[in-house]
């Protein structure tokens, strides 16, 4: 048997699988940066293109920073640190703001954000987005291909826009990062609705790893492009979440730069398709809700056979979670397939629609266990899921000649059938 240790909650899961049937698909190993002060520092004063972020800034003016919420691994205290360093004298800490992307999740909690941002949570101006409140948005116009754009305030006041995050594969938008940290993470729900619609989501180049061509990042791209940022600054982090590399300047050929690094880290190839596909959110903080959840059953749909079994090790500390209507919408059809027909069939889209069409596409290609502490048998049932108490057992199973494939990172690692 082969010991294999899962990414997940906080704590890690060790699960014993048979060795000769087993493959276990991982990252590309990038050791953490030795001085990751000095390679944040590096990325604002040699940037990617355009000039360095303190030739970008004159005394006097203001500035907003876009941050990831508290369900990515973002290292936002080591991010703000280096840009407060390289700022200097120049901008006041007064004139900053730190605006945290939730998109359409809910924003993040005192402690939650000492937790993210340490020392600066309580030394700041610090404010989460919220969508859902027509007061904090702007209208800017029609972007991209016809969608309308309100942005945070507070974003569109700022003499200096920043995008801070880390890039990573997305399950539909090609890779996390750059321009995302602008819309949907800055922008009203009707933009969000919009950029995340039955038509884009549906569409077979809203996968992993593609960007050009893809109507969600293509649209992504153009908000940013379009409406305007100073500087992006994004990093690349290794399976223990430690800086690998960073990049900053201009956001779209910095955010090219940086896919390109995380491609070749992140994408793998296998020879054929798996019985069984063990898979994980990549643990804390991203596996705190089986919202995040799907991105790990997702990266397992692109290489377990039609009907075959995914296993999604997430811890869902969160549940649901209870806001929004995740769970709602999963439990409004009787079956995956009638979820997907509901979704084609609507002429507006609802709050977390894309998640459940993700889901549903998942479930219509192979049936998804979870192995979770978060939520009973009872609640997944609700959602065409199941609990799988016990990983093994369960891929025993499945019989002695099963094919397994194993990702312990889960969306960390996207692996895809090479092409003969």
């Amino acid at each position: 048997m082969a010991e294999i240790r899962l990414a997940y909650g906080r704590t890690g899961l060790t699960v014993d699988l048979p060795a000769e049937r087993t493959t276990v698909i991982t990252p590309v190993e990038h050791p953490a940066a030795v001085d990751p002060a000095a390679v944040l520092a590096d990325a604002l004063r040699k940037p990617v293109a355009g000039p360095p972020l303190r030739d970008r800034v004159r005394r006097g003016q203001t500035v907003a920073v876009s941050l990831c919420d508290v369900t990515r691994p973002q290292p936002r205290e080591q991010m703000i640190t280096a840009l407060l360093a390289e700022l200097g004298d120049e901008i006041d800490r007064d004139a900053i703001t730190l605006l945290v992307a939730t998109g359409t999740h809910r924003g993040n909690t005192g402690a939650e954000l000492r937790d993210m941002l340490g020392v600066h949570a309580d030394t700041m101006r610090v404010i989460n987005h919220d969508g859902r409140d027509p007061e904090q948005t702007r209208w800017c116009g029609v972007y991209g291909d016809g969608v309308p754009v309100w942005l945070n305030k507070h974003w569109l006041d700022a003499d200096i826009r920043i995008t801070t995050g880390f890039v990573e594969p997305h399950f539909f938008a090609g890779f996390s990062g750059g321009p995302k940290l602008v819309a949907p993470g800055l922008a009203r729900l009707e933009t969000v609705l919009t950029l995340h619609d039955a038509r884009r989501i549906g569409d077979a180049k809203a996968i992993w790893g593609v960007c050009e061509g893809n109507p969600v990042h293509d649209d992504v791209r153009a908000i940013a492009a379009g409406t305007g940022v100073d500087f992006a600054f994004d990093v690349v982090l290794n399976r223990e979440q430690h800086i690998v590399t960073a990049y900053g300047g201009d956001i779209l050929p910095m955010h090219e730069a940086a896919r390109a690094a995380v491609r070749e880290m992140s994408m793998r190839p296998v020879d054929g398709l798996f019985d069984v596909v063990v898979t994980t959110n990549a643990g804390f903080p991203l596996d705190q809700n089986l919202y995040q959840a799907v991105k790990g059953m997702s990266a397992a749909m692109t290489v377990v056979r039609p009907g075959g079994l995914i296993i999604c090790a997430a811890r869902c500390e969160d549940g649901f979670p209870d806001y929004g209507s995740f769970r709602s919408v999963l439990a409004s059809a009787p079956t995956p397939s009638a979820i997907l027909k509901e979704i084609e069939a609507r002429t507006e889209t609802v709050p977390d629609q894309w998640q459940v069409q993700i889901l549903a596409r998942v479930l219509c290609h192979a049936r998804v266990g979870v192995h979770t502490e978060g939520l009973t048998d009872a609640e997944l049932r609700t959602a065409h899921l199941y609990a799988v108490p016990d990983i093994a057992a369960a891929v025993a199973a499945e019989g002695p000649d099963a094919r397994i494939c194993v990702l312990p990172e889960g969306p960390q690692t996207i692996p895809y059938v090479r092409s003969r």
